[in-house]
């Protein structure tokens, strides 16, 4: 009868093993960080700066006035697309722009309804 103890225990996943190499892990780049912090902070930061535009529509008495700020909206939705795409060294052409025209159209509903 063989006993317990003629076998080794079973190595623990999350420990390291003497001998063995380490397994790889993804790395990622200082600068393919910096550039995805950069790109959100910017494109969040001219998002705001878009949807307070529309909120300063909302509250216009002027309808001239509610329609231009719109496209100002608009205008700098799809700007906020823009430069986190450049900043991504992309085409500043792409599908990517339609959602910068959300805020701009969310407004356009609750002023013109």
């Amino acid at each position: 009868m063989p006993s317990a103890q003629s076998r080794p225990p079973a190595a623990r996943k999350h420990l390291m093993v003497p001998g063995q190499p380490r397994p790889q892990q993804r790395s990622t780049s200082l600068t393919t960080v910096q550039r995805w912090v950069m790109s959100s902070l910017t494109a969040i930061t001219i998002l705001h700066m878009s949807a307070g535009i529309v909120v300063a529509a909302y509250v216009s008495d002027r309808r001239s006035s509610q329609i231009g700020l719109l496209v100002i909206a608009a205008a700098f939705g799809v700007l906020a697309f823009v430069a986190a795409l450049l900043i991504h060294r992309r085409s500043p052409l792409s599908w990517w722009l339609l959602p910068g025209l959300l805020p701009a159209l969310v407004g356009g509903y609750l002023i013109l309804r």
